[in-house]
């Protein structure tokens, strides 16, 4: 809590009264419970109860991970109004600069090809570097630390498919890729990061071509998979169905794909308002993997449907963040 500069003067009838008044057992000013509140030591509780205005996009991994931020952030004695749901991009990106959301988890390489419109960089500590430089500049915002997760393209196989190929990397896939069946969104062979992909490693135009079985995002791709019609699928890395079918993912080892590492978006004079935010969400960045969020998914969108807010405080009590 927040406390005036200087100590408060009162003159001595009023002293004495005070001190009468705590001696017949006047009552102590109420303090959150320790067993419900949860404060780091290098972060500052608000001392007002104005709102912080956490907002997400309209798919599973997005609200989730603003689930976690907000009920990490209520932990730590802030109050947090939801507005999920957003919309993609552009939408939360216009929430934010106009004020109508305080903060909102957005992933790395979005802000740095689709808001700042800038070229693709490889590494991820740069990527960062330069969307925090770009927001901060241009719209008063700033980006707070990134979770090492990666929801970007990559090739999933079944462990026993992977296995008897001998696959671990995009290269170790390319010598066989004229007699592999891909399954992939139908725009996969037209959209020209997957050309520059597919040309960067010298994938056989079969694998695009005669061989490439158009599928939609999600269960059509997972189950067609699963069923042996298709020998390799396109997916996202952090995919619930990764996890929760316990599928072989390969690495894109000469990183022809951009990487997109999700971090917390924050207005400015919010976070100066409130500096608690940041030492709170940043040790909560750290937990977020690619199994781990690959398996969050999984109980929202698998069988169990569970819960996102279930899911999520779930998650904070395993990782201590939360009581």
């Amino acid at each position: 809590m927040t406390y005036p500069s200087a100590p408060l003067r009162v003159g001595p009838l009023l002293l004495v009264l005070a001190m009468l008044l705590a001696a017949c057992g006047q009552p102590a000013a109420t303090k959150p419970s320790p067993a419900t509140t949860t404060v780091p030591a290098t972060t500052t509780v608000p001392a007002t109860t104005t709102a912080i205005k956490i907002g997400s996009k309209n798919f599973t991994e997005a609200i989730l991970v603003a689930e976690l931020y907000a009920q990490v952030l209520e932990a730590n004695g802030f109050t947090i109004e939801r507005k999920f749901n957003l919309g993609a991009t552009p939408i939360a990106q216009a929430a934010i600069v106009g004020g109508d959301i305080d903060l909102y988890p957005e992933y790395t390489s979005t802000g740095l090809l689709e808001v700042l419109k800038a070229k693709p960089i490889a590494d991820a500590k740069a990527i960062l570097t330069a969307v925090r430089k770009g927001y901060e500049e241009q719209f008063k915002l700033t980006w707070l630390d990134a979770s090492p997760f990666n929801d970007t393209n990559t090739f999933a196989l079944t462990k026993a498919k992977a296995a008897e190929l001998g696959v671990k990397t995009f290269s170790d896939l390319v010598p066989l890729s004229s007699k592999l069946k891909l399954g992939g969104p139908p725009e996969f062979p037209e959209r020209e990061d997957n050309k520059a992909m597919l040309a960067l490693y010298g994938f056989d135009p079969k694998f695009s071509g005669a061989n490439f079985v158009q599928l939609d995002a999600g269960s059509l791709r997972y189950e067609a998979l699963t069923r042996g019609d298709v020998d390799v699928i396109l997916a996202f890395g952090t995919d619930g169905q990764l996890n929760g079918l316990g599928l072989t993912t390969l690495e894109d080892n000469q990183h022809a794909y951009p990487i997109y590492q999700i971090a917390p978006v924050v207005r400015q004079d919010v976070l100066a308002a409130n500096p608690g935010i940041a030492a709170i969400l940043n040790k909560l960045a750290p937990t977020l993997t690619n199994e781990v969020v690959s398996g969050l998914n999984w109980q929202v969108d698998g069988p169990d449907k569970k819960e996102i807010a279930a899911v999520a405080t779930a998650f904070l009590k395993s990782q201590s963040l939360v009581k």
